[in-house]
């Protein structure tokens, strides 16, 4: 469709809504039949509509994404039971929200690693979100405690393991996964009720509402939303965005 007729159809449009008020009963009639006779003959004109529309509101929801990252942002990269991974001074962040048996985290888990590996310039920060159930809570209160009182890097060998492992978790699983990796398995279980375990899993449920992240994965991109799973190539065009946004 040419850009004349276009813009014709787009005024005939805006009449129906605002000019047509002006018209008499039997010239309101032949006009609004005019226009229902055109877009039966030309129906890509409300395709090329809904595509205005699809892309206005898209952008609108990008800017309150950006609004909701900023106000929270302290929250985001400052919390000192979020792990830290990849490249600490690394020019993109990237913070995960996840649940430890969400089939769909597990799937991104594997392309997360290949990202931040290959690209070497992405600080990578781990939310755990449990909202799958109790062994979900367990499992992320297990991983947090072993974050605060053991260290990272035992911390990451956990993380990667329960991510790894594809059957469903209980609290003998969620032990032998800890014991294979090096955890302290008594200190563990000593230390997942303690207040600041508790403390840290309240703050990520309610920064995730405060985000309108309402299921897992969901990703904060530098002052991106990608709410959901993508795969590798999907999240390196996200990171590339975000560079070129910043």
């Amino acid at each position: 469709m040419g850009l004349k007729t276009s813009l014709w159809a787009a005024t005939l449009l805006v009449a129906t809504g605002a000019q047509a008020q002006d018209l008499g009963d039997i010239d309101r009639e032949a006009f609004r039949a005019e226009v229902r006779a055109y877009l039966l003959e030309n129906p890509e004109v409300l395709l090329e509509a809904m595509d205005v529309l699809r892309a206005r509101n898209a952008a609108e929801e990008a800017r309150a994404d950006e609004d909701l990252i900023a106000d929270n942002l302290e929250a985001l990269t400052n919390s000192p039971l979020a792990w830290v991974g990849g490249n600490p001074d690394g020019d993109v962040t990237m913070i995960e929200f996840l649940d430890y048996q969400c089939g769909y985290c597990k799937q991104a888990h594997e392309d997360v690693k290949e990202l931040v590996q290959t690209d070497g310039n992405i600080r990578y920060i781990v939310m755990e979100l449990p909202i799958l159930g109790p062994e979900s809570v367990v499992a992320a209160r297990a991983a947090t405690a072993v974050l605060e009182h053991q260290g990272p890097e035992v911390y990451a060998a956990f993380h990667d393991a329960l991510m790894s492992f594809r059957g469903r978790l209980n609290d003998d699983v969620i032990g032998k996964i800890a014991a294979s990796t090096g955890v302290n398995v008594s200190q563990m279980i000593a230390d997942m009720e303690s207040d600041s375990v508790g403390a840290h899993l309240d703050m990520v449920k309610g920064l995730a509402a405060k985000l309108n992240v309402n299921g897992t994965p969901a990703f904060v991109i530098g002052n991106r939303m990608v709410r959901g799973y993508r795969p590798l190539d999907g999240m390196r065009q996200e990171v590339s965005a975000a560079r070129e946004a910043s």
